[in-house]
């Protein structure tokens, strides 16, 4: 029988629920495993071993669009596009996605909001990604299997989840919070080993993805990351905020945590720093103290 899972599903996924769901159907795991420094790292570590009847996608080819001069690393895919790749790795409408990395989640929070982005809801992160399925003593697969293409069904993309570059200062200057999920040192402008210039956005606070987890890897608890945006970020019920970082991956890791933690209204930059770097006229800030400054409200 398909399992068809909870009607409201959550979007994180334990691996004892994931081993579960793969005994009865209707389940699709999807690797996500990258590394910015090496593109072909990910699917070579996919093939040697995987979560069984996972399928892979590559950030680059399949999770971004090819970027142009104006733009950031990694472009928001067109959502047909998308679609498109989701039905030659043979993920149906009605599947419920599991996207996971060995990154805390990382590279697989972007699949997880690209799929509620065009409108599919039925998707979730594996909490702790492979090393605690690993750890839960669940078996692996090698190989790469390929599965009967479906005609995957995307739903027109929310517009307003997303901020324009264009619109990012005004956000800003009416009190919007940015929160960028890159290391502290990139954010100080410290060290750049992506980008060609360094720093942070004016006005934009600090907030490393690595610290909406513990150190199992697995997210913090829903009130620990709500204290976490509260307390440092003044962050509330449908409070509006955007998340930031590299080029947009990251930042839906931000995205994620706001959503375990309950509070709504965050939304993508998607172009992120190394956009707004395309420009040379757009203001760069540098230095750690504004990491530690939540912006005013």
């Amino acid at each position: 029988m398909l399992y068809n899972g909870p009607m409201k599903t959550s979007a994180l996924i334990e691996a004892d629920s994931l081993n579960a769901a793969l005994q009865h159907g209707g389940c699709a795991p999807v690797d996500c495993r990258f590394i910015l420094t090496d593109p072909d790292a990910g699917f070579a570590a996919y093939t040697r071993a995987h979560i069984p009847q996972a399928r892979y996608v590559n950030l680059d080819r399949d999770l971004s669009a090819p970027p142009r001069k104006d733009q950031g690393r990694h472009p928001l895919p067109q959502p047909s596009r998308f679609a498109r790749c989701l039905s030659e790795l043979g993920v149906a409408t009605t599947d419920h996605i599991v996207a996971y990395d060995d990154a805390g989640g990382a590279i697989a929070a972007r699949l997880w909001w690209l799929l509620r982005w065009i409108g599919h809801e039925r998707v979730s992160v594996l909490n702790g990604g492979l090393q605690a399925w690993q750890a839960a003593g669940f078996a692996l697969e090698s190989g790469h299997r390929h599965y009967p293409r479906t005609d995957f069904q995307a739903a027109p993309p929310h517009e307003n989840w997303v901020v324009a570059t264009a619109e990012l200062a005004a956000l800003r200057d009416r009190g919007c919070p940015i929160i960028d999920a890159r290391s502290a040192e990139r954010f100080a402008g410290v060290v750049e080993p992506l980008d060609p210039v360094a720093g942070h956005v004016p006005g934009a606070v600090n907030c490393p993805y690595q610290r909406l987890l513990g150190a199992d890897g697995r997210f913090l608890e829903p009130s620990a990351l709500r204290t976490l945006f509260e307390d440092e970020f003044a962050l509330g019920d449908r409070t509006e905020a955007v998340a930031m970082c590299g080029s947009g991956v990251t930042a839906c890791h931000l995205l994620l945590g706001l959503h375990r933690a309950g509070i709504e209204g965050g939304r993508l930059y998607a172009g992120s720093w190394s956009e707004w770097i395309r420009d040379p006229s757009r203001p760069v800030a540098s230095g750690p103290e504004a990491a530690a400054t939540p912006p005013a409200r």
